[in-house]
């Protein structure tokens, strides 16, 4: 038994169980231990509120089965999963709302109303447990998918290098394969042997046995003919060998991506990202709702810092205040917990020799300019707290890129401007993925990344992982 196949089996039972304690409880939560609970049906005895908590059990747990969040090919990483798991719970509740109406149930609200957001709650927990632990296993060398890649030298080198930092999806390319191209004399191409040139499926097919290839990814720059193509998806299908199409199009997510049958032939839409409607709508209204609820809970924190910055650095301000361009390259007043010494900017000049960054963005691990309070807010990065009345006035966003200054935008080659399309962020994937120990090249490309794919609960899981972020406090300094 393969390891999706068994990953899929202990998923479902965890599902089960998860939702058999959320439904319940929710009955609990409603009714308590009474067995007097039953729902009311008209011309018939009525029906205990257990019997419909099974039912709603079931139903839930198939709802899951049919929405696919159990797909093997999204496990251990991205939002697929997760976004799969929310809207084929909201469908349950949906089609039981629509049952209760048109069959005149008087199902009782607080019962619907506690099991819906708990158990929501509850398989999303579930399922980022189950992710660590396939996670774990991967980076053990364990549950790997064995992957043949078929293509050039270049487009196989660069696929077989994605894979390989992106180990948590389970990708572990076995060798390279150079279907019909006479190129490239090396043995090995990014790390992995090359093991065949022929264009024969069925000599493909002879390299996927001897090798126990899982499946077979076919990027660009091959010679296969689309008849022979078409035969080689067949065999791989008779034996339970996976087939996957690696267009040369990079840094777009699958929400992005629709197919359309041209007389037997699928094309690919790439879809343009959008910046208005109401999806911009909806993360406005949730960056005024968080924001302002955050600054109405933290308002203590702010006291506690500005106190303990005065007192470690009595000269200076309180907040420090920073141009900073926005959106379409607007500039605003960006503002902060001061974390350094009153003269910082003067001093930056005296430093530059000691530039630990990269030709854009100055950084230094052990800046002298940073006060005591300052490196233990930046830390923890309670220096921006701040930047939420950015968030609440329109300047910025929860999330989104990093809010640069007027001197790097001046510097920034054509297609880097597109990350100015939206509001800048107090976190984003680049908070998440190392911050300061992150090159310049994979800032940018997790900002543009960003631009190109954010969703709303693109950014909701951003902000949840940004928690892990600033309690791990790498890349902060």
């Amino acid at each position: 038994m393969t390891w999706n196949v068994k990953a899929v089996k202990v998923l479902s039972a965890t599902d089960a169980v998860a939702i058999v304690v959320a439904v319940f409880a929710a009955q609990f939560l409603r009714f308590g231990s009474s067995d007097a609970a039953a729902l009311p049906i008209e011309n018939k005895d009525s029906v205990g509120y257990s019997i419909v908590s099974a039912a709603l059990c079931l139903a839930w747990w198939i709802a899951l089965w049919l929405g696919g969040s159990r797909d093997a090919r999204i496990l251990g990483a991205g939002n697929d999963e997760y976004r799969k798991v929310i809207s084929s719970s909201l469908w349950v509740f949906a089609a039981l709302a629509i049952a209760a109406y048109i069959t005149s149930l008087e199902l009782a609200r607080g019962y619907v109303l506690i099991a819906a957001p708990l158990g929501i709650a509850v398989l999303t927990a579930q399922r980022w447990l189950f992710r660590a632990w396939i996670v774990r296993r991967r980076r053990d060398g364990r549950a790997l998918i064995r992957a043949l890649v078929i293509g050039d030298p270049k487009s196989t080198t660069h696929l077989v290098e994605t894979m390989k930092g992106a180990r948590n999806y389970g990708y572990t390319p076995v060798g390279v394969y150079f279907a019909g191209v006479d190129t490239g004399t090396d043995s090995e191409y990014g790390g992995v042997p090359l093991l065949g040139r022929s264009i024969k499926p069925e000599d493909i097919m002879q390299t996927v046995r001897e090798h126990a290839i899982d499946v077979v990814a076919i990027s660009t720059g091959h010679m296969i003919w689309p008849r022979n193509l078409r035969r080689l998806g067949w065999l791989l299908a008779d034996e339970h060998v996976g087939l996957i199409m690696a267009p040369a199009l990079t840094d777009i997510a699958g929400p992005r991506f629709h197919t359309q049958p041209l007389n037997g032939l699928p094309l690919i839409h790439v879809s343009t990202p959008r910046m208005r409607g109401p999806a911009a709508f909806a993360k406005r209204v949730l960056d005024i709702l968080l924001s302002g609820f955050a600054l109405l809970v933290l308002s203590p924190v702010f006291l506690v810092l500005a106190a303990a910055i005065k007192i470690d650095s009595p000269r200076g301000p309180v907040f420090f205040t920073q141009k900073r361009v926005g959106y379409c390259g607007r500039a605003f007043s960006m503002y902060k917990f001061r974390s350094m010494v009153p003269n910082a900017e003067e001093l930056k000049n005296q430093l530059l020799s000691q530039n630990e960054g990269n030709g854009v963005l100055f950084k230094m691990t052990n800046d002298p300019r940073v006060t005591r309070v300052g490196r233990m807010m930046r830390r923890y990065s309670l220096d921006e707290l701040p930047q939420l009345w950015n968030v609440l006035v329109g300047n910025m966003s929860l999330v989104g890129p990093r809010p640069p200054l007027k001197d790097e935008v001046s510097r920034y080659e054509a297609d880097i401007h597109r990350r100015l399309l939206v509001k800048p962020g107090i976190t984003g994937l680049w908070q998440i993925s190392g911050r300061s120990d992150l090159s310049w090249e994979e800032s940018t490309r997790l900002d543009l990344y960003y631009v190109e794919n954010w969703s709303i609960l693109g950014d909701v899981l951003v902000l949840l992982k940004t928690v892990r972020a600033v309690i791990r406090s790498s890349g902060a300094y």
